[in-house]
């Protein structure tokens, strides 16, 4: 059976739907589903995400078949419109555009009006009665093509343009006439042909299997591959291309093309909004060269209040468009994202998808769907990605701080970033790197921009409205973004900007309020964002559909108390070592590994009971009865020694010995490996008083809590076991101090002893070690370092290249790997549950944040896992929507 690598759409017949988009791509999907629904859509053939696979598979050569089903979609096309491809009387013409199956605005390239050449354009010209319209549409053509299918430099053309705009006097490219933008083609033509040797093609089909191929190959361009790498889409899905013929909105005054949401993406208001040119093609709204006029009363904003809206200038489109609308959004039960065309007073949709949006307004359509009765709340908790909710926890501008404002522009994308001014991508990425934050300043962003916007922490554009590319991408990348601001003067060439009568130059601080459109002078405090009520129901809901509980990395009572604000149930990891290093108690801690005794080690740690013991009572207080994992010392105890050489001689004057012993014992205790040295369990068995103290420190903690009349439930954790006679061993020893305790007070608390598992040892004698412990916690950091034999601190030298050439799939140390210790991990679980029944399961290493791996927890059959404070509601969600998906 003959592979389908072509599928058409048109009113009459079209042969794909939405269900389709792993094969036709999200806009290949929509256009065929729009047209099943009787919409006006242009008519055309999508060539599959399967053909670019086979393109590329074939050393970027189409087979004969590919060329057989395409040519014969061409013809259908004609016959849908009555037009030929190449015909100079009635000519049909072509947008080409990529779409692949998630949205990638902006990414991949786009070609309009392919088909022109100097025969088709006269041919346009006559049919039309508009000559002007035509030589603006192959000067458009001419331009598009020569930038994305043979990669000519756009800058040269486009200040020819400005050139020619300026020697006639004129503002904006509508002013030009028929004959200047013929003789504006002729130049372009000998400028392409003169700079790159190349001659710009008159073959209609010569075009377009150049163009076909030009969008196959932006698949893999810098741009598309670093915002693959941002949101984790796999490179292995390739991109569809649509072929669809062309509708004009830059046929006159009674022409237009504009983009609008079916709500707010900003806030998820529930509200029609969008923009609007007339006289233009899709590219002109998007690219922020002239300003995009409302298409209602309610997209009005400061800088196009005073412009007619579509309503205005084109009622009878604006109505038709409002009913498409509502159709398109109850069809897909989301936001659509939807752009269009009018030719001629008669609306075409070119575009529907679901909306690109910010968090909160994800949560508050996810809501209002709900009390729409149009989702569950179900379907409402699988609507929003977890990652997405980082957007929520961003902070805000301090309104009690007195602020300088230079100007305004448009509220793009909300959030408040604080930063230096950079005038380029590759000034921000570098400055980024370095430890720098950076705002970067734009006249307006375009696709080349990523990986600056990547590293500022937010965007600032002269240009471009709520819809141009600054605006989706930021709002995606949950960044703030003003733009639109044109009180803004920027000088590229001096790398400075003019705003509120002062210059700042590239390194200058500004502030910007993506929720306000402020620009503001200077640094501004920013104080933590606040939850709405839309997030509090969103997330009662979250909680009542998962099974996973979900803790905290927390090592301080502030940390704790962040986690709950965040919906944190106790705390997985407290990692003890990080309160040895407080100035107070750092000689302490040096005096007891200088200690050649075990009566002067005792003694030191004599003098670290109390402030061991004062961390676990804070601690115990902010969390109110949760549960507390406290993990006894594990790092190796180099870590704690001095290296500076004031801090040396410090120890000296300490220990009343000569500096020459303390730099000797420095030696003595260096280590080649020390990640698998003498650290954990290691310590605790061949130093037992250590861990004695800090068991001491955390039962009388719990008892100064219980006299308090505070609920305690303390779990003791001994890491970095390997063998079961390690842990017998030492948790022998915590009951003895604990006993002692409970003899002392002549009281009894609740506790729980268990282990960390963190070495493929341990996970594959699970078995022998489990009876043991009352809790195994996976250590999944050092559990993927040890599986892998890998480096977590030097192995990102090299992983990056790894995960590009496809040897990984993603860094092992951000997601799971789920075949290697996922499998450890799943083993221990289902070994330590035979051997211990009661046995309790979690997970407390970075991966407890990361969505992936927290579905691979819930299949695991894990009961907890815990992350980090920030990443808490991120956890709950991905946790419900692991049990949502195994329904």
């Amino acid at each position: 059976m003959t592979t389908k690598w072509v599928y058409g759409f048109s009113p009459e017949k079209t042969e794909g739907n939405k269900e389709l988009k792993n094969l036709l791509g999200g806009k290949g999907a929509n256009l065929a589903e729009m047209s099943s629904l009787g919409i006006a859509v242009p008519p055309g053939f999508t060539v599959t995400t399967e053909a670019c696979l086979d393109y590329e598979k074939n050393k970027n050569q189409f087979s004969e078949e590919i060329k057989k089903q395409i040519i014969n979609a061409i013809k259908e096309v004609e016959k849908n419109t009555g037009k030929g491809f190449g015909d100079s009387s009635n000519p049909l013409l072509f947008s080409v555009r990529s779409g692949a199956r998630v949205s990638m605005p902006g990414m991949m390239d786009t070609v309009l009006n392919l088909g022109l050449n100097e025969s088709t354009v006269e041919g346009m010209a006559k049919l039309t009665e508009n000559p002007r319209f035509a030589w603006d549409s192959y000067r458009r053509f001419i331009q598009m093509y020569a930038n994305v299918v043979m990669n000519f430099n756009l800058s040269m053309l486009e200040s020819t343009l400005e050139d020619l705009k300026e020697a006639r006097e004129v503002e904006l490219d509508t002013d030009l006439t028929a004959d200047d933008l013929k003789q504006l083609c002729a130049v372009y033509k000998d400028l392409i042909s003169q700079e790159s040797g190349q001659i710009f093609p008159d073959d209609p089909m010569e075009q377009l299997w150049l163009a076909i191929s030009a969008v196959f190959g932006s698949w893999n361009n810098d741009r598309a591959i670093t915002y693959r790498q941002l949101h984790a889409i796999p490179h292995e899905w390739g991109t569809a291309v649509n072929v669809q013929s062309m509708v004009y909105g830059n046929m006159g005054d009674d022409s237009a093309t504009g983009v609008c949401f079916t709500r707010d993406p900003s806030t998820g208001d529930k509200r029609f909004f969008g923009e609007f040119l007339v006289n233009a093609q899709g590219e002109d709204v998007v690219a922020g060269i002239r300003t995009p006029h409302p298409i209602n009363s309610e997209s009005k904003n400061e800088t196009n209040q005073n412009l007619s809206t579509l309503e205005e200038v084109m009622p009878a489109a604006y109505k038709e468009l409002v009913e498409v609308y509502k159709k398109l959004e109850m069809h897909y039960r989301d936001m659509q994202d939807i752009e269009f065309t009018i030719e001629k007073d008669r609306l075409y949709l070119l575009q529907t998808r679901n909306g690109k949006r910010t968090t909160a307004a994800a949560i508050k359509i996810a809501v209002d769907l709900v009390e729409e009765k149009t989702l569950s709340e179900e379907e409402a908790i699988m609507r929003v990605a977890p990652e997405d909710l980082n957007q929520l926890l961003h902070p805000r501008l301090d309104p009690e701080y007195k602020k300088t404002v230079l100007t305004k522009g448009l509220p793009a994308s909300p959030g408040a970033a604080g930063g230096e001014v950079c005038f380029d991508s590759d000034s921000a990425h570098i400055k980024s790197e370095n430890g720098k934050k950076v705002i970067l300043v734009r006249q307006e962003t375009s696709p080349e921009d990523i990986s600056g916007m990547v590293a500022s922490e937010g965007i600032l554009t002269a240009r471009g409205g709520m819809t141009s590319h600054a605006a989706v991408v930021a709002r995606g990348m949950g960044k703030p973004c003003v733009a639109g601001c044109s009180d803004i003067k920027i000088d590229s060439s001096t790398e400075t900007m003019m705003v509120g009568g002062k210059i700042f130059k590239a390194g200058d601080l500004l502030t910007i309020d993506g929720a306000t459109g402020e620009v503001i002078e200077g640094l501004v405090p920013t104080i933590a964002a606040s939850i709405d009520d839309n997030f509090a129901k969103f997330m009662s809901w979250v909680d009542s559909r998962r099974r996973l509980k979900i803790r905290t990395n927390a090592d301080n009572p502030e940390d704790a108390k962040v986690a709950l604000k965040f919906g944190a149930e106790g705390i997985g990891l407290c990692r003890t070592e990080h309160m040895f290093f407080d100035p107070e108690r750092i000689l302490a801690v040096r005096e007891m590994i200088f200690a050649e005794t075990r009566v002067n080690r005792e003694k030191a740690l004599e003098t670290l009971l109390p402030f061991q013991r004062k961390d676990f009572v804070e601690i115990f207080t902010a969390l109110d009865g949760k549960p507390a994992n406290i993990r006894l010392l594990d790092p190796p105890l180099h870590e704690f020694l001095p290296h500076q050489e004031s801090e040396k001689d410090q120890l000296a004057d300490h220990l009343d010995i000569e500096l020459k012993e303390v730099e000797e014992r420095i030696d003595r205790l260096h280590e080649f490996n020390p990640m698998l040295g003498h650290r954990g369990c290691r310590l605790g068995v061949t130093y037992p008083e250590v861990y004695q103290m800090q068991v001491r420190a955390i039962v009388e903690a719990a008892f100064i809590c219980k006299e308090k009349g505070i609920s305690v439930k303390p779990e003791i954790m001994i890491p970095l076991v390997g063998i079961d006679l390690e842990l017998s061993m030492l948790k022998g020893k915590a009951l003895e101090v604990i006993e002692e305790i409970f003899q002392e007070k002549q009281d009894k608390i609740d506790f729980k002893i268990g282990t960390m598992i963190e070495l493929p040892r341990a996970a594959i004698t699970a078995d022998e070690i489990a009876p043991h412990a009352d809790f195994f916690s996976f250590g999944t950091n050092d559990l993927t370092q040890t599986t892998f034999g890998l480096s977590r601190d030097d192995s990102g030298k090299f992983l990056g290249e790894y995960v590009s050439r496809g040897i990984l799939l993603v860094d092992p140390f951000v997601s799971l790997d789920q075949k290697g210790v996922g499998f450890l991990v799943k083993h221990a679980c289902r070994e330590g549950k035979k051997a211990n029944e009661n046995i309790h399961l979690g997970i407390c290493g970075e991966h407890g944040g990361d969505p992936a791996s927290i579905h691979f927890c819930h299949s695991a059959g894990l009961d907890y896992v815990s992350c980090s404070p920030y990443r808490v509601p991120v956890a709950r969600l991905a946790a419900a929507q692991a049990s949502i998906g195994e329904k």
